[in-house]
């Protein structure tokens, strides 16, 4: 076996290198200058048949002298000569050495990275909340530490009575910790695990009925519209607005003065704002179309429904109504079986109920993706025409001037179907 020559290079010997390459002190110890003049020590070795390089320092006057590198490279030959990769003892022992991150910058973090993947922002503001209110008591928690104990000590105040948040929490903490194990900053099982673990000590969720909001029988809605006209207040536009045009919440409340084409009477939502991510036209009833040069015009960046000017913040200027200012709104009319969204539905059960119109038609107007691929795949149109007859009609029953009675029911069919074939 032909014997290793080391420690070929010398402390002054070193100095007066400046020829750019490696430049090689033995067994397997190299002084590297880059071609900028940049010198550092490395350590070439050979693992599984490949070559490998680990750097041990700068070579610069005062930094990694020659005999701390000389150093260093005997110690990497001893992990080799015990079966050891010196590479990769290197970077555990430099994982081991840096701190973990506490749960709280991590999750927060987490957050801004995967921002993108939301395409509504209050979605992203949820996450946030989550962390910072929901888990507050682990936020300075290092990451790698959190147990099954702290998992709990976060959601057993959420269990009992607010499940579906509690759930929504554990989900989130789970994507957090998962994450903190990819990038290598914890070991071992999830503890926000549910299937297996978590499901042992809490109590089984309980099934929640979703997609279904307190919906008005459609049947009340001329009696509560001619309530609601008589409302001065500015929400009880909005929410007017909201029902004529079978739109969710969030639609008319973020509406913008540059969406409306008055002239045309269509309101075009743009995708952006759009549950289904597609543009979507509605055709404005009489009504609606009052309604909206009642409020305005202003700019077109403006919301055309602003909340009262008390208690908004300056530095945001102009806001939308909120989700609750509807809600208060049917509170004080002492309505307390339905909600903003339900009126989607009691519009769909008159539709369905008391008009010939395809169920196609009242599902466009409603902005429903169509499940039927076949379908989806040969739609092109969006059946606007039928649509603004749909939606006249709807503002004609709307504006009864009371409850359709049982007497009138057969009266109240013949002229929806005349609404139909005109």
């Amino acid at each position: 076996m032909v014997k290793q020559v080391i420690n070929r290079l010398s402390a002054r010997g070193i100095d007066a290198l400046t020829q750019s390459g490696r430049h090689a002190d033995g067994g397997g110890l190299y002084l590297s200058i880059a071609s900028d003049g940049r010198r550092r020590w490395t350590f070439l070795y050979r693992r599984g048949g490949k070559l490998r390089e680990m750097g041990l320092g700068s070579a610069h006057k005062g930094h990694v002298s020659l005999a701390e590198a000389r150093e260093k490279a005997d110690a990497a030959r001893r992990l080799l000569r015990d079966g050891a990769d010196p590479l990769d003892a290197k970077r555990a022992a430099a994982k081991e050495s840096a701190p973990a991150p506490t749960f709280g910058d991590f999750a927060d973090a987490l957050v801004e990275k995967i921002a993108s993947e939301f395409k509504n922002p209050k979605h992203v503001d949820q996450w946030r909340t989550t962390f910072k209110k929901y888990c507050a008591a682990i936020r300075d928690v290092p990451v790698d530490r959190v147990s099954t104990e702290h998992i709990l000590t976060v959601l057993e105040p959420l269990w009992e009575d607010r499940q579906e948040t509690g759930s929504r929490v554990r989900q989130r903490i789970e994507r957090v910790l998962n994450a903190a194990k990819a990038q290598g900053k914890r070991e071992g099982e999830n503890p926000a695990r549910w299937r297996g673990h978590l499901d042992t000590m809490l109590a089984k969720r309980h099934k929640l009925a979703r997609g279904h909001h307190a919906a008005m029988p459609f049947a009340r809605l001329p009696a509560f519209m001619a309530d609601l006209r008589t409302r001065e207040a500015p929400a009880a536009r909005a929410l007017e607005f909201l029902i004529l045009t079978a739109s969710r919440s969030s639609e008319a409340r973020g509406a913008t003065w540059g969406e409306f084409d008055l002239a045309a009477a269509v309101w075009t939502i743009p995708k952006e704002r759009m549950k289904a991510s597609r543009a979507h036209r509605v055709p404005l009833s009489k009504r609606a179309l009052a309604i909206l040069r009642e409020a305005g015009p202003r700019a077109a960046d403006q919301f055309v429904f602003l909340a009262p000017a008390s208690g908004r913040s300056k530095k945001k200027g102009p806001q939308p109504f909120s989700e609750g200012a509807f809600k208060e709104m049917l509170e004080r009319m002492g309505v307390a079986d339905a909600t903003p969204h339900g009126f989607r539905s009691s519009f769909k059960d008159w539709a369905a109920e008391r008009t010939s119109f395809p169920n196609l038609v009242s599902e466009m107007a409603l902005a429903h993706k169509i499940e039927d691929k076949t379908e989806a795949a040969y739609r092109r149109g969006d059946l606007f025409n039928k649509r603004t007859k749909l939606m006249q009609a709807w503002e004609r029953f709307c504006a009864e001037p009371e409850q359709i009675k049982k007497t009138k029911s057969t009266k109240a069919k013949a002229a929806v179907a005349r609404d139909v074939a005109a």
